[in-house]
Formats: structure tokens, sequence, C-alpha cells
């Protein structure tokens, strides 16, 4: 069975049109350089992609069959882990990401593999049991940081919107008393766990202490 995406998920983004574009050309521009590698969706290695992944999972139940949305999906790294490590559990998967090109190879990679499909777009066409994002909000580059939080909070009220059990993202954290790299966005661990439970009446769980300097947050319906 062929994910669910019916429809485009939908593009523009009026006041937020300028930050798609350039994410977009970011990771376009990574993945014709690097390909479908860690290096191609501007990770360091397998090794840490896969430790966010385990992170990002703990929000899902694999004792049944679910539904999962994957916001900026690059080309497909969760499917891999998913299979070697979960394959036992029927997940019917939908990959979304702002860079056509890394859509065209995530459907290149994965064209024979079923429950699986990608769309191009900065939002979910459907609703889904979970969704994920590993590594959407840390690479600012140029945005102002209240650009860059407009853009969190906006994924965040989608990723909410189009899911019935919840969600988990992450975030580079800042290390006390330091103002941050720049062109990356850092923040504290609370700040978006208390905009989540109140915004959405659900629970947010922070998950660090895993060996990087960054956190999962892992929000869930009540």
């Amino acid at each position: 069975m062929r994910a669910a995406a019916s429809e485009p998920a939908r593009s523009g983004g009026g006041a937020l049109a300028h930050v798609y574009s350039d994410i977009a050309a970011y990771y376009s521009a990574k993945v014709a350089r690097f390909g479908a590698t860690p290096n191609g969706v501007d990770w360091t290695c397998q090794a840490t992609q896969e430790m966010r992944f385990v992170q990002l999972l703990k929000l899902c139940d694999f004792t049944s069959s679910f539904s999962l949305n994957d916001y900026g999906c690059g080309y497909g790294a969760l499917i891999a882990y998913l299979d070697r490590r979960h394959r036992g559990c029927a997940i019917d998967y939908l990959g979304i990401d702002l860079s056509r090109a890394m859509v065209q190879r995530a459907r290149q990679k994965w064209r024979d593999r079923n429950a699986a499909d990608f769309v191009l777009g900065h939002a979910s066409p459907r609703t889904a049991d979970y969704a994920v994002a590993s590594g959407i909000f840390n690479v600012a580059r140029e945005q102002t940081r209240q650009d860059w939080e407009h853009f969190i909070a906006a994924s965040l009220d989608d990723l909410h919107r189009t899911t019935t059990r919840g969600f988990a993202v992450n975030f580079m954290k800042r290390a006390p008393g330091t103002a941050g790299r720049e062109g990356l966005y850092t923040t504290d661990t609370a700040s978006w766990a208390r905009h989540c439970a109140a915004r959405f009446n659900a629970t947010a769980e922070v998950r660090d202490g895993y060996g990087l300097m960054e956190f999962t947050l892992i929000v869930r319906k009540l």
C-alpha cells in the first residue's frame, strides 16, 4: 500500500516564502554535491544521524501498525533505519521536503518500496498517526531570529494539525554563556516545550543527555 498523498503538499508559504526558498536552495546544493548520504542532508555521519532517529522514534508505539509523516525527509534515510530496526512493524510512510532535488533522489532510491511516498512542500497533505522532523530547525543561515522562530512555530502548528497521536522534533542546545554559532539556531530546552504544551494542550517531553549538543522534544496529544 502506498502512503496516502492524493494532493500535493502546500507550497508558496506567504510571509515565510523567502525562508522556504532559502532552505530548499541550501539542501538542493548539498544533495547535488554529496548525493544520498548523511553529508547530503548536512549531517556529519550515519551514526549521529541514527542516534537522532532513536530519540525521535521514542514517540511511536511499535506494537501495532501506524502511519508516519517525516518532515524534512531528505533522501529518506529514516526508511532504511526503520527497515533495519523495526522490520516487524507495518509503517505507512510519507516524506515531505522543500527541496525538489531531495524529493527526486528519495523517489528514485525508494521506488520499489511499498507503503512509502514523497511529496514536495513545507506541509503535509495528509493526517498521520505520528510525525517526526530531524534537524529542520538547525540551519537558519542568514534568516533573522524572528523570522526563523516564525518558521518553527508554523511548522509545529502543522505537525500538530496533521497528526492524531503526536510528533517529535529536535533542536540544537545553546551552551550556557555563549551566543551560539552564526547561521545556526540554538535554544534552551524549555521554551518550545512550554509553547507546545500550552498551545496544543499536550504533554511535551524533553529528552537530552544522549551525547549531542541538542535535545529532542516529544509532544503527545492528550
